[in-house]
């Protein structure tokens, strides 16, 4: 179609442009008349620069298998297409998105390699003003998403050294203990030894004290009041048997689930005499195997907080692999427990009959850290005491993991923005503004899925659906 001066200088663009400008734009490029459809697909070769003169566009990104609208405009004279062809090849020259029309469309159309020859000969200064910028921008966000992911390092090693520490400190102390107990044990023996008893006493102690230690090891779990009231049992028996420091003895028998039924059949296999070093005995046999299965629960918590620290960090396996999210999930749960702490309420509601996906689980891990840490922030926001739900359900052909919050919310105003690089609602020198940029890049860019928010104050959703199935990767 005809080219007019007049008509391209009529757009915002072009308006300051001298006639002779015009003269060569129209010259160099065309105008086009498209028919309701696709102008150009996102990752083609970006060949045109798109200045729309008359009609209505609208802009597409796709995301995982969908194309998702982001923008639908009538106004004269937004552009779109090779809008970065003045970098050159330093940067990938594709479409960044897709473009189609709903109406028939014009538009003034000019070569990408025409447009960028046009930038660097009338506006130099602004062409290096624009390639500062871009580049400055990437490396910025380069050098601020790794602060990002050491400062979540730093709060994951923090959270993690606190939560060895309890059961590494339980470890020491019982394991002293025990040292102390297993001397008394002894002492106690060489005492009941140097008695009068005969083999048979002896050999019924032995039998009753081996019975013991296997009874500690089924005792039952009992409520705090029935606790206390077998322990006030307990103290009666003791002390009806002329047994000193009964009180002191009785709750260390209940723990291990020892009754004064038990206590009979111990009375009646030995003389009275005897009873008192007896009973010594097995309270020295009894706190013995409490110790050591102190010492067991707390190196298996170590073990397993070892265990979930590899599976967080993915050291030892594959970068794309079929992965459980529930794995991820919990194992990133429990790495951030110091920081959710104990006010924040954490509540699973996992589909465990979901299968394996293909993923990068050390980056999926990245993006439930990013997200966890801002719903406990919205949580200590809005006084520090609420619930954080963490759901997983099928969604059609895709997962669904939900991160729900009974925090603050977040403003309508906000919603677009949050996940724009550096944007955060955070108090200055608290949040990068990069978690939620870096988050969409992984589940988007690189897991081809969805992140999507809902929120009001005391429930915000957080929904990141994944491809139940490996999508071709796109070249980047």
């Amino acid at each position: 179609m005809p080219c007019s001066p007049a008509e391209i200088g009529s757009l915002f663009l072009f308006e300051k442009l001298t006639p002779e400008q015009l003269g060569r734009l129209c010259a160099a490029g065309r105008v086009e008349r498209f028919e309701p459809g696709p102008v150009y697909t996102e990752g083609e070769p970006a060949t045109c620069f798109y200045v729309m003169v008359e009609g209505t566009v609208v802009l597409y990104r796709r995301v995982g298998g969908d194309d998702v609208e982001v923008t639908r405009t009538s106004q004269r004279g937004v552009y779109a297409g090779s809008m970065q062809a003045y970098l050159g090849d330093r940067v990938r020259q594709v479409y960044n998105n897709s473009m189609r029309v709903t109406e028939p469309t014009r538009f003034f159309v000019l070569p990408a390699d025409t447009f960028a020859e046009i930038m660097q000969d009338w506006f130099p200064m602004a062409v290096h003003l624009l390639e500062g910028l871009f580049f400055g921008a990437k490396s910025t966000q380069r050098a601020i998403g790794q602060r990002e992911r050491l400062l979540a390092l730093g709060s994951l090693s923090a959270g993690l050294t606190h939560e060895l520490n309890n059961p590494a400190a339980a470890a020491v102390r019982a394991t002293a203990t025990l040292r102390e107990r297993v001397g008394k044990m002894r002492h106690k023996l060489a005492v009941i030894a140097q008695g009068s008893y005969s083999p048979e006493v002896m050999s019924r102690l032995i039998d009753i004290q081996e019975r013991t230690a296997e009874r500690v090891a089924k005792a039952p779990t009992l409520s705090p009041l029935e606790a206390s009231d077998r322990e006030d049992t307990v103290t009666d028996w003791l002390d009806d048997h002329g047994i000193p420091e009964g009180w002191r003895i009785a709750p260390t028998f209940v723990q291990a689930g020892l009754d004064v039924d038990w206590l009979d059949q111990v009375a009646a296999a030995v003389d009275e005499e005897m009873l008192t070093s007896a009973i010594g005995w097995l309270n020295y046999t009894v706190e013995t195997e409490l110790l050591m299965d102190e010492i067991n629960d707390s190196t298996t918590r170590i073990s397993h907080l070892v265990d979930a620290a590899k599976q967080y960090s993915q050291l030892d396996r594959a970068p794309f692999q079929n992965a459980d999210v529930h794995e991820l999930l919990d194992s990133t749960l429990l790495m951030l427990s110091g920081k959710i702490g104990k006010r924040i309420e954490v509540v699973k509601d996992y589909d465990r009959t979901l299968p394996r996906i293909p993923a990068y689980p050390a980056e999926l891990n990245q993006v439930w850290t990013n997200l966890i840490d801002n719903a406990v922030s919205a949580i200590n926001s809005a006084g520090g005491e609420g619930t954080l739900t963490v759901r997983t359900a099928p969604d059609h052909d895709r997962l669904l993991v939900e991160f729900r919050d009974t925090g603050v919310g977040i403003p309508p105003e906000d919603r677009g923005r949050i996940f724009d690089p550096f944007f955060t609602t955070k108090p200055v020198g608290e949040g990068t503004g990069l978690g939620l940029d870096i988050s969409w890049r992984i589940v988007v860019n690189k897991h081809h899925g969805t992140i999507q928010v809902e929120s009001e104050p005391g429930d915000t959703r957080f929904q990141v659906l994944l491809p139940l199935t490996a999508v071709e990767e796109e070249p980047s």
